[in-house]
This record gives C-alpha cells, structure tokens and sequence, in this order.
C-alpha cells in the first residue's frame, strides 16, 4: 500500500481527500501546518507528498524547499489556489514535480498521483547504462550522476529543469511542442493556457546558453523549441 503524507490546513478538503485516497487504496496520513508537515516528512517515509500552498506557520514553497534541501526526494504534488503561470513555475522551481490547481476533481488528483508514482517507479527502477550520457557540442549531461556541464563548468539545474533539459536531449534535432514537452518532461497534461514551458525554457536558456557559445536551445516560431548546435 502506498503511502501519502497529506499537508492541508483546510479540515473539509482533507476529509474529502483523505476519504477518496483511502477508498482507492492508500494510506494517508495528515499535517494541518507547514511545521508539522516537515516533521513528519522527515521522521517518516512516503511514497508521495501532497502540500497545500498557503499553510499556516510555514508555506507549501518553503516546506518544498526545506524537503529537497533535507534530501527529500519523493514525488511532491501541489495543491494551489492561485492558478497563475508565475505561482506555478515558483511552486515547481522550489521542487516540487507537479501542481494541482483548486477548485479540482477527484478523478484528476487520482490520476496526477498515479502518473508521479509510475515516473518515480520508473526513475527507481531502470538498470542506467554508460549511454546515458548525452554530449552536444560543449554541453555534456551525465544521466546516471544527474550532473550537468557546459565547457566543463558544472551547472546546477532544479528537478524539473533536469527533466525538460533531458526530454530536449533526447530528442536532439527535433521540435517538441508545448505540449510534447508537457507531456515528456512533466508526464502529466497541463492547462494549456499556463506559459509553464515557455517560463522553464527561459530558466535554462539564462543557465546553460547566456554566458557559453553555441546557443543551444531555439525557438521554432509557431512550432515549439528544438535543442541543436545553431
């Protein structure tokens, strides 16, 4: 049975989550504060997290961050209210792998913990070979060591920029969509009105091609982006 540590203030929606999560086979347990959820993040182990962004004592992106920064690295799902494209890159940049914005169905908060567990699985499970290795140009990334260089340098990337940088490696040469890149690199199908990729492709760009030649990363007007030597 999974497990699921639930970090919600709102004492309705954790009876409506904790109920429907139990029916489908997990086991949750509840933090009511941003402190607590930390706590027993810590103490315990878990196959995912869901946290609420505004939590009393301490924020769902400050406990996000005091997680990673612990080496807290299951899946961490947030819950916002404030669906904008600037709250959602911020709530992604500080960790976590995917939101949820609320008001929500049951059925999409189901479905987004499922694709996370499955991609944890995944990541956990696969034997790495030495070909996960990807070099173009000056731009080397080591997918076993999840270490990322350009002309040696090494360059530190959040979770999610890792993953989109991977997905365009992977498919060096060819234009990804918007939602190509959603669906690769965040595994889930997002509110195509967000501009989440377009605000990550700018979080990579400024790290791997503002100070180092070739540019790497393009935009296909109309089309998407490529990854390719210019």
């Amino acid at each position: 049975m999974k497990k699921i540590l639930l970090v919600e203030d709102e004492v309705n929606v954790v009876s409506f989550i904790k109920k429907g999560l139990t029916e489908e086979d997990f086991e949750v347990s509840v933090a009511l504060d941003g402190n607590s959820g930390v706590q027993m993040a810590l103490s315990s182990d878990y196959d995912l997290i869901i946290l609420d962004i505004m939590l009393p004592d301490k924020n769902g992106i400050e406990v996000c961050k005091e997680l990673r920064n612990n080496q807290i690295q299951v899946p961490i799902l947030f819950l916002t209210a404030l669906n904008t494209a600037d709250n959602i890159a911020l709530g992604l940049n500080s960790g976590a792998d995917d939101y949820l914005a609320k008001p929500f169905k049951f059925i999409e908060l189901v479905a987004r913990i499922k694709a996370l567990l499955r991609r944890a699985s995944q990541g956990g499970g696969e034997a790495k070979a030495k070909e996960n290795v990807y070099v173009v140009a000056n731009l080397k990334v080591d997918d076993d060591s999840k270490t990322v260089e350009r002309n040696g340098e090494l360059i530190s990337l959040t979770a999610t920029e890792y993953r989109l940088l991977v997905t365009l490696l992977k498919n060096k040469g060819k234009v990804l969509s918007r939602v190509d890149l959603l669906e690769s690199a965040w595994d889930i199908n997002f509110n195509l009105a967000t501009n989440v990729v377009d605000v990550y492709i700018n979080y990579l760009r400024k790290k791997l091609d503002s100070a180092y030649e070739p540019k790497l990363i393009h935009t296909v007007i109309g089309m998407g982006y490529v990854l390719r030597e210019a």
